[in-house]
């Protein structure tokens, strides 16, 4: 027996394996059961959403001696009759090669005739933005006053082509992107069903890599179990199958671009290029990469809605805390430019090292965006006051003069000043808070590590190595030690989090805010004293306003 493409062995029966369709499924479903079944219907989306799969089955369905629920049975005789494609009563066209006039003219000539086994005759016109004007016009007149007993299906990808004559004429139905979601759910089903063992991981890429299409994803699928035939797939093969590279790869190149290094840069492309991956298809990653960097850098977005894991989520945050949006947004567009460049260009790699040379060197761009880059620069420098000490330093020694001298000078100057070295800013501090707060912060100390393990993924790695202490205005400060912790742990939405967290389990609400750790400071550098502690040692009645 020969072999059958996966996305046709797993195609859906009935509207219950119909998935990321609901809303249409229930519609149709709801229009069987109570017999109020239209003429003409639309179905637009994108490519691999389940146009034609949902237009035969409704075919199936509206002929169906024994309908369950909405749904075909599949078990009669005109259910089987169709399913082989033997049924004189559902004919399925394809507009892209039956485009013309004279088509049409024989559609509306059969019409005439009713169905000889079955209640309704059923037209599916896929792609019919496909069809020429004149086929279009031959077409309306039937389209609103058919038969009783004849249906339209039209499916298209692009509805905008279709005249809104036809559109006026037909129930509209549009379906969605499916999630990715969804789509690993029902990848996940195919090889159990299959028995072929899969990663997580590897099917999440696949879901990913198939851009809401349940088509491409199950094809991919199809492929990558085809090159490793009788082995598990896991993520590697995967990317191997497909030419693509590890998300490791893209931090790594763009920390390498923000550090202005090229020859990091290119000794990862010639890295790229001796594995075999495909230079168009990193691109295109990268792209999606440097989106999710930007909407981490310029907005509160968690794990889910960015579709990352939250190990990715970290590293993203290291890299965003040493850029700006602008900067980012830049390099968006620049590899935008590359990617549509790069379809008709006959080395792809001398066109990627050209794009990189120029996004680590903004002199070489002549663009605005280049020039905005570096006057940002030149702004830097300014607020920094390198420029100016780098202007007075060449002045000096023009003039003989020595500006590490004077600097010298300055620091030991500053030392004599207050007597102390650098080694003072590990002094103790004190805060003076109430009782009620100290033992507040004491129960939240101790309970601390166990409140961080009981948060989601992101703020869990966000918080797994801060610490707390209290402020004299009775806040709660959640002292983050490195910066890209502090970037993802100290929104509003992870804060409310805690908050909740903590009036769950203990039942108070206090008030936190995160900051950054100060140079020098520990988790036992404050010290917290009590108005009762205050009378004990100074012996003096405290009086509180």
């Amino acid at each position: 027996m020969s072999y059958t493409a996966l996305y046709r062995k797993w195609r859906p029966d009935s509207f219950d394996d119909v998935k990321g369709q609901d809303h249409i499924v229930t519609a149709l479903k709801n229009q069987i059961r109570s017999g109020r079944i239209g003429h003409a219907y639309l179905f637009c989306g994108t490519r691999g959403t389940g146009k034609t799969t949902v237009a035969k089955i409704f075919a199936r369905a509206v002929n169906c001696e024994h309908p369950r629920d909405g749904s075909p049975c599949n078990e009669c005789a005109r259910c089987r009759a169709i399913q082989a494609g033997a049924a004189v009563n559902v004919v399925e066209i394809d507009a892209a090669s039956n485009n013309g006039v004279d088509n049409i003219r024989e559609i509306r000539d059969e019409v005439r005739y009713s169905p000889a086994d079955g209640k309704y005759r059923v037209y599916i016109i896929d792609e019919v933005h496909m069809l020429s004007t004149g086929a279009f016009n031959a077409l309306l007149k039937t389209l609103e006053e058919p038969p009783s007993y004849v249906i339209f299906i039209l499916a298209t990808t692009e509805v905008h082509k279709i005249p809104v004559t036809v559109l006026s004429r037909c129930q509209r139905y549009d379906f969605r992107r499916i999630s990715n979601e969804t789509i690993e759910g029902r990848l996940r089903q195919l090889t159990d069903g299959e028995q072929v063992p899969c990663e997580d991981k590897a099917l999440a890429y696949i879901a990913k890599k198939a851009d809401g299409s349940m088509r491409d994803a199950i094809s991919i699928l199809d492929q990558c179990m085809a090159f490793y035939y009788g082995e598990p797939l896991t993520y590697e093969k995967t990317l191997d199958v497909l030419g693509a590279v590890d998300h490791t790869l893209f931090q790594k190149l763009t920390d390498a671009v923000l550090r202005r290094d090229i020859s990091a840069c290119i000794y990862m492309i010639d890295e790229i290029v001796a594995q075999g991956r495909e230079l168009g298809q990193l691109v295109t990653d990268l792209i999606w990469y440097l989106r999710n960097l930007m909407l981490l850098k310029a907005s509160d977005l968690d794990a889910d809605t960015l579709e990352m894991p939250p190990e990715e989520i970290e590293e993203l945050a290291g890299l965003a805390v040493r850029t700006d949006t602008p900067s980012i947004m830049r390099y968006i567009r620049a590899f935008s430019d590359l990617s549509s460049q790069m379809r008709y260009a006959a080395d792809k790699r001398v066109l990627l090292e050209m794009a990189v040379i120029r996004l680590c060197t903004p002199s070489l761009d002549q663009s605005w965006e280049g020039l905005l880059a570096r006057l940002e620069a030149l702004e830097k420098l300014v607020q920094t006051g390198e420029g100016v000490i780098a202007a007075d330093s060449r002045t000096r020694r023009e003039e003989g003069g020595s500006l590490s001298g004077e600097k010298e000078q300055s620091d030991s100057g500053r030392q004599g000043e207050d007597g102390k070295g650098a080694s003072d800013s590990r002094e103790q501090s004190v805060v003076h808070v109430a009782a009620d707060q100290k033992k507040v912060l004491d129960m939240l100390t101790e309970a601390w590590p166990e409140i961080t393990a009981s948060l989601k993924a992101a703020a869990k790695a966000a918080l797994k190595n801060t610490y707390i202490k209290m402020t004299g205005d009775g806040c709660v400060d959640i002292v983050f030690g490195r910066p890209e912790d502090f970037l993802v742990g100290n929104r509003p939405a992870v804060m409310e989090l805690v908050g909740q967290t903590v009036q769950n389990r203990f039942g108070i609400r206090p008030v936190f805010r995160g900051r950054l750790e100060n140079p020098g400071e520990t988790r036992d550098s404050t010290h917290y004293v009590t108005d009762e502690e205050v009378q004990s040692v100074f012996n003096i009645e405290i009086i509180s306003e």
